[in-house]
């Protein structure tokens, strides 16, 4: 099991490895994974399930979306500049949490 940098997992995502997830990928609420790889700045939006395939960088998977071996990796659509901001934004936001609970640890 190996997650990139900058890669955001929603609540209630399960990650099941094996399993590789690249970096600047969003993982969206409710979405499985198992047996796959996920390349870099993939958006797997929520309650999809990618299983025992290999997503190359920058694809997009709609919420809802079942992803198999059996999927034609060419028919999805590759990540749009808002999907990427939404995912960047995330990220930032978390980072800032993260960074905003860190200097309160001593407060309490």
């Amino acid at each position: 099991m190996t997650i990139g940098e900058r890669t955001s997992i929603a609540h209630r995502a399960i990650v099941h490895g094996p399993c590789s997830v690249g970096h600047d990928v969003f993982i969206g609420f409710n979405s499985v994974l198992f047996n796959c790889m996920i390349g870099d700045g993939c958006v797997v939006r929520y309650n999809a399930l990618v299983d025992g395939c290999e997503l190359p960088p920058g694809f997009y998977v709609p919420s809802t979306e079942r992803i198999g071996p059996d999927t034609d990796i060419a028919s999805l659509t590759p990540v749009s500049v808002d999907a990427t901001a939404f995912s960047d934004d995330v990220a930032r936001t978390n980072n800032a949490l993260v960074r905003g609970y860190k200097s309160i640890q001593n407060e309490f």
